[in-house]
This record gives C-alpha cells, sequence and structure tokens, in this order.
C-alpha cells in the first residue's frame, strides 16, 4: 500500500510512514516527481528520522554500509577568468588563497601517494580555469598512466568546460571520471555566473558521456536558491544518470561575491541528502564541502543518505582531520572502502605555493 505524502490531518498513518512507502516505491523502480521532491525538502523536522530511515533503505540496498572516500587535489589554483560567485578562485573574487599554475607531475604524485595512504579510492584531480589548455592535458596524459601504474587508485578530473575530443584524451590516458558540477537549476544559474551558460555545463557532461566516461556531478546548496531549484537539480542529475553526486554547502568564502551569506541549518541540509538519495537511488552521494560546518553535531546523520566524503580537506578550506573522519565511519557502524592501511595514520598534503593577492 502507498500513501500520500501529504495526508489529511485526520489520517491515521503514523507520522512519517509516507517517507517509508516511497522508499519503497523508489526500490521498485519509481522516479522521483518534482512533487515529491518538494515535500521532501519540506518535511516536518519531527518527521526527520524517519526521512533518513527511508533514504537509508535505499543508501543500503545499493551500497550497504560503505562509505567511499575521496581524495582532492587542488592541481592548479586561482587564475580563472570565469564570475563564479561562490568561488574563492574566480576572477571577481577577492579572497587570499594560493594561486599557481599546474604543479609539475611529482607534485601531482605526492598526492596521489598521500591519497592512498589517506585510505582513498578515488584521488581526484583539479584545475582551475574555464578549460584545459593544451599544456594542461598533456601533463594529464604523462601523470595519470604514472598513478595507475603505481597505486590503487580511481581517477577523477575536473577540468572546466570540456568538448568531446579533449574527454577523448582523458578516457585513453586513464581517467575513469570527470567532475563538472552543474551546481544548481537551469532557471537560478544566472544569478551566480555570467560568464558561462547551464547549458554549456550540460554540454560538458554529455561530451563526457559520449566519451565512455563516468560522469560526477553534483551542486551547491545555500546560494540563495530557492527548495524548487535544489528539486530541479535531483532531477536533472537523475535524468542524466550521474554515478556520483557531490552536495556542497555553501562555504561563504570572505572576498566572494556570496560572503555573508547563511541560510542553512543542519536540518535542512540533512532533507537535501535525503533528497538526492532518493532522486538517484544508484549514485554515490557525497557529502562535500561545508558538511563540517552546516551539519555540525548532525554531521554523522549524513550518512544514512550519503556513502561517500572528502577526507583531507577541500580546493582551498579544509577539512576536519581524516582521524575524526575515521572515527565518525566507524562509530555509525560503517566500513571505508577501501579499509585503512594495517598500521598507517591517513595524512594529508597540502602544495604550498605562495599566496598571491587578487590581481597578480
Amino acid at each position: 500500500m502507498s500513501w500520500p505524502l501529504n495526508p489529511p490531518s485526520d489520517c491515521s498513518v503514523a507520522p512519517g510512514a509516507r517517507w517509508s512507502a516511497l522508499a519503497e516505491r523508489v526500490l521498485a523502480g519509481h522516479r522521483l516527481t518534482a512533487a515529491e521532491g518538494l515535500a521532501v525538502v519540506r518535511a516536518p523536522d519531527e518527521e526527520l528520522l524517519e526521512l533518513l530511515a527511508a533514504a537509508y533503505r535505499i543508501r543500503f540496498h545499493w551500497f550497504g554500509n560503505q562509505v567511499h572516500l575521496n581524495f582532492l587535489i587542488n592541481a592548479k589554483s586561482g587564475l580563472c577568468g570565469e564570475d563564479c560567485a561562490y568561488c574563492s578562485q574566480s576572477r571577481v573574487s577577492r579572497a587570499e588563497i594560493r594561486r599557481y599554475p599546474i604543479l609539475d607531475p611529482d607534485e601531482i604524485l605526492a598526492g596521489a601517494q598521500a591519497a592512498a595512504e589517506s585510505g582513498a579510492a578515488t584521488y581526484c584531480l583539479v584545475l582551475s580555469g574555464r578549460s584545459p589548455t593544451d599544456h594542461d592535458l598533456e601533463l594529464l596524459e604523462r601523470v595519470v598512466p604514472c598513478i595507475k601504474n603505481r597505486f590503487p587508485l580511481k581517477i577523477c578530473t575536473s577540468l572546466g568546460l570540456i568538448s568531446l575530443a579533449q574527454a577523448e584524451r582523458l578516457k585513453a590516458c586513464g581517467v575513469d571520471r570527470v567532475n563538472h558540477n552543474l551546481n544548481t537549476s537551469r532557471r537560478f544559474y544566472p544569478s551566480i555566473c555570467s560568464t558561462h551558460t547551464y547549458q554549456e555545463r550540460l554540454d560538458t557532461l554529455r561530451a563526457v558521456r559520449a566519451a565512455g566516461l563516468e560522469i560526477c556531478s553534483g551542486g551547491i546548496v545555500g546560494m540563495g536558491e530557492d527548495d524548487t531549484d535544489v528539486v530541479d537539480l535531483a532531477l536533472q542529475l537523475a535524468e542524466l544518470q550521474v554515478e556520483a553526486i557531490p552536495i556542497n554547502f555553501l562555504l561563504p568564502i570572505p572576498g566572494t561575491p556570496l560572503a555573508g551569506t547563511s541560510r542553512l541549518n543542519p536540518r535542512y541540509c540533512l532533507k537535501v541528502l535525503a533528497l538526492m538519495r532518493l532522486a538517484n537511488a544508484r549514485a554515490e552521494i557525497r557529502i562535500a564541502a561545508g558538511r563540517e560546518r552546516h551539519l555540525g553535531w548532525l554531521q554523522p546523520l549524513g550518512l544514512y543518505a550519503a556513502n561517500s566524503i572528502f577526507v583531507g580537506g577541500y580546493l582551498t578550506t579544509p577539512g576536519q582531520p581524516p582521524e575524526e573522519d575515521y572515527r565518525m565511519i566507524d562509530q555509525m557502524g560503517f566500513q571505508p572502502v577501501p579499509p585503512p592501511p594495517p598500521g598507517r595514520q591517513p595524512i594529508q598534503i597540502h602544495p604550498a605555493p605562495p599566496v598571491l593577492k587578487p590581481g597578480r
């Protein structure tokens, strides 16, 4: 039996029972509708635990209690001509961050070693900028095979807008997955960026798929969007059948246009994670930047919907120590994938080029 998402007030259905029924329908192949998605993110706080339980049923069905670990390196920082309002590396940012061209192969290999020693399964190489240059691609074509030969790591690259020909080069050199976040809905996108379009981002994802690569694409919550924008993002990712979905909760970095923006609470963040799981049952849902700040003490509950996290920090902001991540995973009764190497303490690496002021 299935219950309506908004039963009448005199209905005898126990509070939250409709979430269990919705999970059953999703497991049977149902695709979440926009109305159902809105009901999820607008669910009463008193039904949050039932909502997470429904998301966990789906998560457990496809992933058990495993938590996929990802390690990210900012291989090319700042120096970007785009005007994305959330980003500390954009041309409109005045944030004091490290700005440097692409790291040399030895530094990228050192990052891969740190990823392996941290117990990560995926090594994410991120380059700032609108699109990769030929030099960037040539360096990746040299270094990615070396990484794959030395370490048991899956390689994900995040390079901005790319063409089919560029995606094919990445596939040929051993890249497994390409990240390119849609970030928000088509409607809201012009509010956060004017130097490229939402459609260009979609075109990049379709090029990635055409090249035979896995797609990693997610979003940022808390930029001023409406609930409908968050739902539209979840449903668009479902239509694309992406393999991985990183969900960032806005860190309003000083010096960026969105500095001072803060409209999130941990309960809403958990509802967003539940939405993503209900809309994308088989995808790797990753809690990304902002989890420490915006989920706070409720951070472990996010793992009932999500099955992936970053360890060792983000692009220009630190995360919590990897040891705390392992402790959190263990205390929740989950298992990291892969398990941490016996006798090895997880470490993190941060390339340390000089900090340059904006405009230099």
